[in-house]
């Protein structure tokens, strides 16, 4: 890996365990690759706890989509993390339509809009998580990966919906509503009840149902996965992490709407090691 490279996978050493014990199962070779797709992700995603008005957010946001779009190595204007996005870009023919559709559903994070429907979760999750999943298998395996678009679909749908469900604590102390407004209208509640902690049973109700949501996509990626390619694993392997993190949420030892629910570092290694060697067979 060359410095940039480099750089970038620190950042989600630091930022994002998850998809960093990923990237040490990808070939040596995927690895800067994948590294600098994951940065990019988590650049992105701590651009709400940066700023003060969403005014900002959507001046960083725009930096990026003129950053990919314009592609010369001069547009990264010496950014690390930039410059080796459009590394991996070139190198593994990536689609900056699919770039620039994760930068637009980034917007709704600069927002304190509840989130309209179950439908529109999905496709925020589609365009975020799923679509990380998805370029990473093209950098992986570019000939397979298109066979597993499915399965990539699924796969980032549980993944994210688990991830919002482990931040509600923070989510909630700033006024965000992920969940969307008919499920919370199904459980008998409001999005203002929801955030201002006005309707403890109706916010159970409402968790709950996003566990619910969340395993059905989980259980469809299991399914999917079964004759997923070994070299394609590494891009699944974060995702996997929510069959640890929902029985955390779901059993009743921690409220997700005030504690963020947790697994050891132990569990978290051996949750990605169980799948990279064995898949989901």
């Amino acid at each position: 890996m060359n410095a940039d490279q480099l750089h970038a996978m620190e950042i989600v050493r630091e930022a994002d365990r998850d998809r960093y014990l990923s990237v040490l199962f990808a070939p040596e070779g995927k690895r800067g690759a994948l590294s600098s797709l994951y940065a990019f992700n988590a650049e992105v995603a701590r651009i709400r706890d940066v700023i003060h008005e969403p005014l900002p957010g959507e001046i960083r946001l725009q930096w990026w989509r003129d950053v990919i779009k314009d592609g010369a190595p001069e547009a990264a204007a010496g950014h690390p993390v930039a410059t080796a996005l459009l590394e991996t870009i070139h190198k593994h023919d990536l689609p900056r339509a699919a770039l620039a559709n994760y930068l637009d559903a980034r917007i709704f994070d600069l927002y304190d809009d509840p989130m309209p429907s179950r439908t529109d979760l999905e496709g925020y999750c589609g365009e975020t998580a799923s679509a990380l999943i998805q370029m990473a298998s093209l950098v992986l395996d570019p000939e397979k990966a298109q066979e597993f678009a499915a399965c990539a679909g699924h796969a980032g749908c549980a993944q994210a919906m688990t991830g919002l469900l482990r931040l509600l604590p923070i989510h909630l102390s700033r006024g965000q509503c992920y969940i969307p407004r008919d499920l919370l209208s199904a459980a008998g509640t409001t999005p203002e009840a929801f955030v201002a902690h006005e309707d403890g049973a109706g916010a159970k109700r409402v968790v709950e149902a996003m566990i619910a949501l969340a395993r059905e996509h989980l259980a469809a990626f299991r399914r999917e996965a079964r004759t997923l390619p070994a070299r394609l694993r590494p891009a699944y392997l974060p995702a996997t992490l929510a069959e640890r993190y929902l029985p955390k949420l779901s059993g009743g030892k921690v409220d997700p709407t005030r504690e963020i629910a947790d697994i050891s570092e132990l569990g978290r290694y051996w949750g990605v090691f169980r799948r990279a060697i064995w898949g989901w067979r």
